[in-house]
């Protein structure tokens, strides 16, 4: 009988990445090799909340546990990963570019991580957001993380630690950068001016996290790092409208990659509307 990973879901925060997480690996809700756990803090990453978080899930004994979210180098989360890393549960820590500052810490802890590059921070100066500024930033981020090929290439590499742990093994955790040519690889564009705007795409959400630290962090002036952020969401509305715009292209000639799970976690595949797809 083929073993049910139990898989737990660590939420600290919000990122682009976050929000779908749990159903990238359960698109349709029919998996039968899988069970899913969710635990979060919600916005913040108060100490308090991350510790609670992390504790909650080590209880639940999940196979494999998954800590997602922002500002990893800062107190909550880094007290969380301290928690998962003495449960001895293999952990992935998914993340922005500040955790580039201590993946080797990470290692050291015995932990997997993603580091999603065109994952970029928010333009969260009170002057600039309001819930549905934020909401359709984030709209428009996950379309280009979707549309680009990182949400793809997330749940790929989750779904094979899932594999390996279905085996009896025990999972591999990654170390892995998923920039540009990452992403795009794992979307399996087949027009190349698709790819071309894919990869456009991908290249301005990335730079969007430079703008809007400007304006959270070093601007003080209020006027000056409203009009930043305001140019940082622009931009990502830009960056939504080519990934849009890349994938049109491939349904344009009907040639759109599908990954759909089967009910035991196989992955199928098709590129026509009307086709069924296929096992490997």
């Amino acid at each position: 009988m083929t073993k049910t990973v139990k898989v737990g879901i660590v939420k600290a925060g919000c990122l682009g990445s976050l929000p779908l997480l749990e159903f990238l690996l359960d698109e349709r809700a029919e998996r039968e090799d899988i069970e899913v756990t969710v635990v979060g803090t919600g916005a913040k990453v108060i100490k308090s909340q991350c510790i609670d978080a992390a504790k909650c899930m080590v209880e639940k004994k999940p196979d494999l546990i998954i800590l997602i979210g922002p500002a990893q180098p800062t107190p909550g989360p880094t007290e969380a990963r301290k928690i998962l890393a003495e449960s001895g549960i293999p952990t992935i820590v998914i993340s922005d570019s500040p955790m580039r500052k201590i993946t080797a810490d990470i290692e050291e802890a015995g932990m997997g991580w993603i580091l999603v590059n065109a994952d970029s921070m928010i333009g969260a100066r009170r002057e600039f957001l309001d819930p549905i500024e934020m909401a359709l930033f984030n709209t428009d981020l996950i379309r280009v993380l979707a549309c680009t090929g990182v949400l793809n290439k997330i749940r790929k590499t989750i779904d094979t630690m899932i594999e390996e742990i279905k085996r009896g093994e025990k999972p591999n955790l990654p170390r892995l950068t998923i920039n540009k040519e990452t992403a795009i690889a794992t979307a399996g564009f087949s027009n190349p001016y698709a790819l071309a705007k894919a990869r456009a795409a991908h290249e301005i959400s990335r730079r969007v996290a430079g703008l809007n630290i400007e304006a959270c962090f070093k601007l003080a002036e209020w006027e000056s790092y409203t009009s930043i952020a305001a140019s940082g969401h622009e931009m990502m509305r830009y960056a939504a409208k080519l990934a849009d715009e890349a994938r049109e292209l491939e349904k344009a000639t009907d040639s759109l990659l599908r990954e759909p799970h089967f009910d035991d976690g196989t992955i199928g595949t098709k590129r026509r509307l009307i086709e069924k797809p296929k096992k490997p």
